[in-house]
């Protein structure tokens, strides 16, 4: 059976990974609104409800409008914009982050994507305050650098600009309202009672993320050993696909890293998972002054977008979850 499916937004830089993802398919046929249409609401609501699935890439008020047009009972929707993440009657398309998320994507007709912040972010916390290492109410820290891709058309084009319309930025800092719009997920998804400080920042390169949470270990009440924190992760994501925890000695070997005669030796590169749906966490501690780092490293347009968009449609069809991904 060939199920069908709508990409509204797909011109945009995540619409446009997920149709790649999808076109090469067998089982899923792609449809696109007549180009003479595109501005005729009647012909977008007969398409939004016409497909098996729509997917929206839309800003948030978009996408809300999008899903008041839908009003067939049978048309699957994963919205990828910031709309829904804590909406009670939408799931929250991370399937990896419970043992019951899964089921809730796949019984769902209506998920959430989540962000790709967030996805680092909650793949690292939320086991640690289900295992009762980090109490629910402690006052947390999440440092990030992600490429440019993930602002969109105006920051990519910014940076890949000619100056002086565009930017020689090498690095740059923002968010310092401290109100970012994935800070509710975040808090919502991890279990946490406060939202977290969250220091998102922008890095001269087009893809690739990393998220990073420092503990003191000292300040947890039950001080728990980097091991425990290593082992808790391994458990939540034991036998998973697409979430995989480095090892110790892996994190020991990186944290090594250093100038030689080839060079720098980059301990981490943001870039490393580019073009794939995986999330690696590491552990980074150092025993002596009982302090971690807890990193996650993802392609903000795979795991963190496109890539989870396509794994959380495959399991809303009842596909293979690892389909064209």
């Amino acid at each position: 059976m060939t199920h069908t499916v709508f990409i509204d937004g797909e011109a945009g830089t995540t619409g446009l990974q997920i149709r790649d993802r999808l076109t090469r398919r067998t089982d899923l046929e792609v449809v696109s609104i007549d180009p003479a249409r595109r501005k005729d609401a009647d012909a977008r609501a007969e398409l939004l409800n016409g497909v098996d699935v729509v997917v929206l890439c839309l800003p948030d008020d978009a996408a809300r409008e999008a899903v008041s047009l839908v009003t067939s009972n049978s048309v699957r929707i994963v919205d990828a914009s910031t709309a829904h993440r804590t909406a009670p009657d939408w799931a929250y398309g991370f399937a990896e982050m419970d043992a019951s998320q899964r089921a809730a994507i796949a019984g769902s007709t209506r998920v959430s994507n989540p962000g790709c912040y967030p996805t680092g972010f909650i793949g690292l916390v939320r086991p640690l305050v289900a295992a009762g290492l980090i109490p629910a109410d402690f006052p947390l820290t999440v440092n990030a650098v992600s490429g440019y891709s993930g602002g969109g058309k105006s920051l990519i084009g910014e940076f890949e600009g000619p100056v002086p319309a565009g930017t020689n930025d090498a690095f740059r800092v923002y968010g310092l309202t401290l109100a970012h719009k994935h800070l509710p997920e975040m808090q919502r998804h991890s279990g946490l009672i406060h939202p977290p400080v969250f220091a998102p920042s922008v890095g001269r390169y087009a893809q690739g993320m990393i998220v990073e949470v420092p503990l003191q270990l000292w300040a947890l009440p039950g001080k728990p050993d980097p091991g425990d924190l290593r082992v808790a992760l391994e458990a939540a994501y034991a036998g998973e696909r697409f979430v995989e925890v480095a090892s110790g000695t892996e994190c020991a070997d990186l944290a090594k890293a250093r100038a030689g005669a080839g060079g720098y030796v980059a301990a981490l590169d943001p870039e490393a998972l580019n073009g794939t749906n995986r999330m690696r966490l590491f552990v980074f501690p150092n025993a002596e002054r009982a302090q971690v780092r807890l990193v996650a490293l993802l392609d903000n347009l795979g795991k963190g977008a496109s890539g989870a968009a396509v794994q959380n449609l495959n399991l809303m069809l009842g596909l293979e979850e690892g389909a064209g991904l």
